[in-house]
């Protein structure tokens, strides 16, 4: 999902990644606190004191928004669901789920999970405040615990509201959900939510633009594009799912395979079996057993005034180079193949059973699926 994100520690066995814009709108919210926030209320500090109640309030905050996806995280995890990652980026974090919740009881405990505990942070911080107030000898750092409690409720309250990807309009939709049985039509409407609420944000910041507020009016606008994009995202990607629900690789799969023997050379690779059939992606076979791939990628490496001597056995992909992620097997679902494919930016994966190849699979035969499939008209089948 976010491919610009560097892995920073891991927490019960999740990845905890920051997006690069990360550091962008860590920089816009110290920069606030010191500049801003903290020398209106707390004047007579000096300049470095205020850049460390900046810094600090910062940071935690954001340790407020890793807790907030580690409650969704955790809720996922207790219903059977994989979380392998939470990213920190621009608008915030996501807890990334392996897979969609698949009823919508456990949507709309996956969902409620992060507002509630923004709450319970809020309330923990406001009752931190009031104690620091008595015991601590100056007003710095009852303010700071205030603000924080302030930021939390705000962050639950914004996040409540019933337009999705929002928690609250993934509350919606669990809602909408259970009523219909339909998790395809529950999502449309949420979404619709989602859009309209966009929409608005948008035109606040547009009208705020014109009223001079210009980095408040472009955040609202960045801020409701980002709504916009993933509401429909998120629809798109069930859809498919829906659609591709009952296929299999093997039914979507191209059966017959240009392979290569691994003593062939590159330049015979290229003139003889890539070149005449126009094919990238070759996997490499020997007596009938796949031992791995070779494609474009690996033959740029390569220069050119030495393909003649050099043999397809010295520098083909092996299938445990590259953690098998080019190999799926033919019972696997469809999704799962689309899902490896978005997730790793393999184009073609090998179709093998016991190592013995029986087709290949490309996203371009996904997407001309897809395509027929919409354009038959054929209607997804509601999650159950």
């Amino acid at each position: 999902m976010f491919s610009n994100s560097t892995t920073v520690l891991r927490i019960f066995d999740i990845e905890i990644r920051l997006a690069a814009s990360w550091f962008l709108i860590a920089a816009l919210i110290t920069w606030s606190l010191a500049d801003q926030v903290f020398p209106a209320d707390l004047p007579g500090l000096t300049s470095a004191q205020y850049l460390v109640l900046g810094v600090v309030g910062m940071l935690l905050f954001f340790a407020s928004l890793l807790l907030h996806e580690l409650a969704h995280a955790m809720v996922a995890r207790g219903f059977g669901i994989a979380v392998p990652r939470i990213t920190l980026f621009l608008f915030g974090g996501v807890a990334e789920l392996g897979e969609e919740p698949d009823t919508a009881r456990h949507e709309f405990w996956i969902a409620i999970a992060g507002p509630a505990m923004s709450v319970a942070l809020a309330f923990a911080f406001w009752i931190a405040s009031g104690l620091a107030l008595i015991l601590a000898g100056g007003p710095a750092i009852p303010l700071l615990l205030s603000y924080l409690a302030a930021l939390n409720l705000i962050l639950a309250l914004f996040n409540l509201l019933p337009a999705f990807p929002l928690d609250g309009g993934r509350v919606l939709r669990a809602i909408l959900w259970a009523r219909s049985g339909d998790a395809l039509s529950a999502t449309e409407t949420a979404t619709r939510m989602g859009e309209f609420l966009g929409l608005g944000l948008v035109a606040l910041g547009l009208l705020t633009l014109f009223q001079g507020g210009s980095l408040g009016g472009a955040w609202q606008i960045l801020v409701g594009l980002f709504i916009i994009l993933a509401a429909r995202g998120t629809l798109q990607g069930l859809r498919t799912r829906m659609l591709l629900d009952n296929q299999t690789v093997a039914d979507l799969m191209v059966p017959n395979v240009v392979t290569t023997d691994p003593t062939l050379s590159l330049a015979d690779l290229v003139n003889r079996v890539m070149l005449p059939n126009r094919v990238s992606f070759v996997p490499v076979v020997e007596d009938g057993v796949l031992l791995g791939h070779i494609d474009t990628k690996v033959l740029a490496m390569i220069d050119r005034e030495n393909w003649p001597n050099t043999q397809v056995d010295d520098v083909f992909i092996g299938l445990g180079d590259d953690g098998d992620s080019h190999v799926i097997g033919p019972d696997a679902p469809a999704t799962l193949a689309l899902q490896r494919m978005t997730e790793s930016g393999v184009r073609k994966l090998v179709v093998a059973r016991d190592r013995r190849i029986v087709g290949v699979l490309t996203l371009s035969d996904l997407t001309r699926v897809l395509h027929l499939l919409v354009d038959l008209k054929m209607q997804p089948q509601p999650v159950p």
